[in-house]
């Protein structure tokens, strides 16, 4: 499984946070927005996994290898999110201009 991080990739991206940020302005509710766009990450991705395979038996036996593969990638995609808003806190949350 490849990732390929061109334009296109972040344009996706920013649907899916546009969407979210239209949830919370209808729901005000953070926490509850957030789950949702996880458990929709999370069951996409295993609907694309098992597309890879010909049995259930086959994904039984990758199973690890893919919770190893999405839990390093979403912890990898996670710290470089959170290394950025602590370097630029005060323009992303606080709104401020540098």
């Amino acid at each position: 499984m490849t990732q390929i991080t061109d334009q296109a990739f972040y344009d996706r991206a920013d649907a899916h946070i546009e969407l979210a940020n239209q949830q919370i302005e209808k729901l005000e509710d953070l926490g509850k927005v957030s789950a949702s766009l996880t458990f929709g990450a999370a069951r996409f991705n295993a609907w694309m996994s098992a597309r890879s395979f010909k049995s259930g038996a086959e994904l039984g036996a990758a199973r690890e290898e893919l919770l190893k593969y999405f839990c390093d990638q979403y912890r990898m995609m996670l710290e470089d999110n959170l290394d950025e808003h602590i370097e630029q806190f005060d323009r992303y949350v606080l709104g401020k201009s540098d």
